[in-house]
Formats: C-alpha cells, sequence, structure tokens
C-alpha cells in the first residue's frame, strides 16, 4: 500500500516510450495566442497583465544588463506554474517532481549567472567567496565553505522545487484515501476529512505558484550577483 502511493511520481511509459517529453511540451498548446485586433479578449488582457506586472517585479533590483533575461525569467515562470498547476488535476502526471527534471533546469541557469559574472566582474565574483575584513586564519575556512555554499544552489532549488510538490501530492493522496475508506464507517469523520483535503488543496494551488515564484526569483538574485 505504502508503494502505491509513490507511483503517482513514476515517469509514465506507452510502448515503452517515455511519456514526460509530452508532459513537458502539452502545456505550450494550452496558451492563448495572440491576436492581431486592436481590442484583446479577456484571456489574453489578463495575461498580458500578469506577464507584465512579474517581470517588472523580477527585473526591479536588477540592472539594465540583468533585462537581456527577462524572456527567459517570464517564459520559465510561466511554464513552471502550467506544468505545477496541471499536475493537480486527476490522473496527471507532474514532471516537476521528478528531480533530474529540475536539476535539469536549475545546473544550466545557475552555470549561466556564474559564468557571466567570471567573464564580466571576475574580480567581484571571486570576491564573493570571501567576506571583506577576514582575519587572516579563517580565510581558508571560509573560501572552502563559500565554494560549497556556491555549488549547493543548483542542488538547492531542484531539491525545493522537487520536496515541496512531491510532499503536497503525497499529503492530498493520503487524506483523499482516508476519506474515502472512513465513508462508510463514519461518514461524519469523512466529511470533515473531505473538508480538509478541499482546504490542502486551495493550499497545493497557492504552493504549486509560489514555488514557481520563488525558483525564478532565486535565480534572479544569482543573476543580480553577477551582473
Amino acid at each position: 500500500m505504502m508503494l502505491s502511493f509513490f507511483d503517482q511520481f513514476a515517469s509514465p511509459t506507452y510502448m515503452g516510450i517515455p511519456l514526460i517529453a509530452v508532459a513537458i511540451a502539452l502545456p505550450w498548446t494550452l496558451y492563448p495566442t495572440p491576436t492581431s485586433r486592436w481590442l484583446n479578449n479577456r484571456v489574453l488582457t489578463l495575461k498580458g497583465w500578469f506577464i507584465n506586472r512579474f517581470t517588472q517585479q523580477l527585473l526591479l533590483p536588477l540592472n539594465v544588463g540583468g533585462h537581456k533575461w527577462a524572456v527567459l525569467f517570464t517564459s520559465l515562470m510561466v511554464f513552471l506554474i502550467t506544468i505545477n498547476m496541471l499536475g493537480l488535476l486527476p490522473y496527471t502526471f507532474t514532471p516537476t517532481t521528478q528531480l533530474s527534471l529540475n536539476m535539469g533546469i536549475a545546473v544550466p541557469l545557475w552555470l549561466a549567472t556564474v559564468i557571466i559574472g567570471m567573464r564580466n566582474q571576475p574580480t567581484a565574483a571571486l570576491g564573493h567567496l570571501l567576506p571583506e575584513g577576514t582575519p587572516v586564519p579563517l580565510i581558508p575556512v571560509l573560501i572552502i565553505i563559500e565554494t560549497i555554499s556556491l555549488f549547493i544552489r543548483p542542488l538547492a532549488l531542484g531539491v525545493r522545487l522537487t520536496a515541496n510538490l512531491t510532499a503536497g501530492h503525497l499529503l492530498i493522496q493520503l487524506i483523499a484515501t482516508a476519506a474515502f475508506v472512513l465513508l462508510p464507517i463514519m461518514p461524519t469523520v469523512a466529511i470533515l476529512t473531505a473538508t480538509v483535503l478541499f482546504l490542502l488543496t486551495l493550499l497545493e494551488v497557492a504552493v504549486a505558484m509560489i514555488q514557481a515564484y520563488v525558483f525564478v526569483l532565486l535565480l534572479s538574485l544569482y543573476l543580480q550577483e553577477n551582473v
């Protein structure tokens, strides 16, 4: 029984072909396409307002050099939110519960920010490894600690997104199973459990959006240190 709870995180296959690529590519077909009309419909207007507000909030602490990343960060944000939200639907698969996918997104983007910092301002980039005013005996230790913390950043990005979504899906399945089992035995308790399940689902909707925002926000903060 315990193993079946984790079956939802297994990558689905069809005739031996993994369907994670379909789960990643399908959300892009759900976005409304822009029109050539002067006035857009409500969906396009809402999407444009959301993207504009998010881009302004994200690029506010960045200088002009970091504004080149606006399209990438906004696309990544919309992509992660869509995948996380679709994963809350029944009989769906959430690709962002796979650590390999999240690390595949986090590591190249983090590495790009580090390379940009080393190319544009190598002295300042290396200066982050040693805080100013450090006592001489602590210099080797602090350099090692700061280097380790630098390389842990992409791991923290991937693990944070994976752990939050995985924990939420497990809680939803556990409480839903409890409500289904308790329904014929204790209907009152089952109704209370179903109410908790509904509130937890609303919480998971918020978590799906917040975790996508945190993922992109941390990447923008890493970029801010190197531009």
